[in-house]
């Protein structure tokens, strides 16, 4: 009940924000402006910067939050979370920041206890949360011509390539820490001419998907997203958690469109559409 009342007046706020956003110029309110209605609030510009495993979810969710915030225009950049966090340090205007792992999240967030951040600033306090958890896969092509099975099977001669996520890639961070416990040594498979690199997951998923690679290391939800077969999920030994942090950001456009964040990022794990919609395709939205 606290969590939807959250998200009520938070979508108010949004409202009353935007109903304010025309006065900033220090002019005097006109009749007209005072009895603008809320269907009439001026258009706030949301910037949200997620992991590339989150584009076919939140495209579909956005859509739904039409319904829920009509002023409320989201602007999505998608793409490795490594890459999102060097966009946001290097002045990037972001509003909403998901992350598909802690570190890069840390890194930009003062408040973090890992001895991760890099000395910067942009997490505005108290909105940061842990919003959802995935799990890492072996992905094969539809006919699997080279009968992988298991992350196992990586260290014979059935692998001729495999296609992982950069190391400062999430997915490619957990890729290797999987290799690691297997005892996969990783620099023999590179020597080998056995691996190849992708900047972000949904290149991996496509290289799996094209059949160009015998394998791939991504997630169950792009495994679903781009219907390929898994022949294995890797456990909780095999690597850390997959956890999602999101967060609104100090670097986004104004105070207005930090309010619409924050009410699209409570919507985001408290609405039951949007759940529906996330746990669909594999992830588990933490409450």
């Amino acid at each position: 009940m606290k969590k939807i009342v959250s998200l009520i007046l938070s979508l108010s706020l949004i409202l009353a924000l935007a109903a304010c956003g025309g006065n900033n110029s220090g002019a005097a309110n006109t009749p007209a402006q005072n009895s603008e209605t809320p269907a009439q609030a001026e258009t706030v510009d949301v910037v949200v910067f997620a992991a590339a495993s989150m584009e076919a979810t939140l495209t579909q969710i956005a859509e739904q939050y039409k319904e829920v915030a009509p002023n409320v225009n989201l602007i999505f950049t998608f793409d490795s979370s490594g890459t999102l966090k060097t966009q946001i340090e290097e002045g990037a205007v972001c509003d909403l920041f998901i992350s598909a792992a802690q570190k890069q999240m840390n890194q930009l967030d003062a408040a973090d206890t890992t001895g991760t951040n890099e000395g910067l600033d942009f997490v505005l306090s108290d909105t940061r949360i842990n919003f959802v958890e995935n799990k890492v896969v072996l992905a094969v092509p539809d006919d699997n011509p080279k009968d992988i099975q298991s992350f196992s099977d990586l260290a014979t001669d059935k692998l001729s390539l495999l296609c992982l996520g950069n190391d400062d890639v999430p997915v490619g961070a957990y890729s290797l820490q999987i290799l690691d416990t297997l005892g996969i040594d990783i620099t023999a498979l590179e020597d080998a001419g056995k691996v190849t690199y992708a900047s972000n997951v949904s290149e991996v998923a496509n290289q799996v998907k094209e059949g160009a690679v015998d394998c791939g290391i991504i997630y169950a939800t792009d495994a679903f997203t781009y219907e390929l077969n898994v022949v294995d999920q890797a456990t909780a030994d095999m690597c850390d958690q997959v956890i999602y942090p999101a967060a609104v950001m100090k670097c986004g456009t104004d105070e207005t469109s930090q309010a619409a964040a924050q009410a699209f990022l409570d919507y985001l794990h408290t609405d039951e559409s949007a759940i529906s919609v996330l746990e669909g395709v594999g992830f588990t939205v933490i409450q």
